[in-house]
C-alpha cells in the first residue's frame, strides 16, 4: 500500500510535461504573456488613434511638422532666440602698467 502511495506521489510530482511543476511553470508563463499582450494592445490602440488623427485632421499633421521638422505656417513669424553668454571675470586678461 505504501509503495502504491509513493508511486502515485512520484507520478504526480514527476518532471515531464504533465507534472505539477511543469503546470505551475506554464501558468506563470501564461500570466506573463497575458501582461505583455495587454501592454502591446494598449500601445496598438494609441498608435491606431494617432493614425486616425493623421488621416482625418490637419491639426495633427501641423503639430508633427512643427515639432519634428521645425516648420512654420503661412503668416507666422519665426523668432530664433540666442542665449546671451557671459565671460567670467576671472578669465578676462587685465593688464597693469
Amino acid at each position: 500500500m505504501i509503495s502504491l502511495l509513493l508511486l502515485s506521489n512520484l507520478l504526480l510530482w514527476k518532471f515531464d510535461d504533465r507534472g505539477i511543476r511543469q503546470i505551475h511553470h506554464l501558468k506563470t508563463a501564461i500570466e506573463a504573456q497575458k501582461a505583455e499582450n495587454a501592454a502591446l494592445a494598449e500601445r496598438n490602440s494609441a498608435l491606431e488613434a494617432e493614425v486616425n488623427s493623421l488621416k482625418k485632421g490637419l491639426e495633427a499633421i501641423e503639430e508633427r511638422a512643427r515639432a519634428e521638422m521645425g516648420m512654420i505656417g503661412k503668416g507666422e513669424t519665426f523668432f530664433y532666440l540666442l542665449e546671451e553668454t557671459t565671460t567670467p571675470a576671472s578669465s578676462k586678461k587685465i593688464g597693469k602698467k
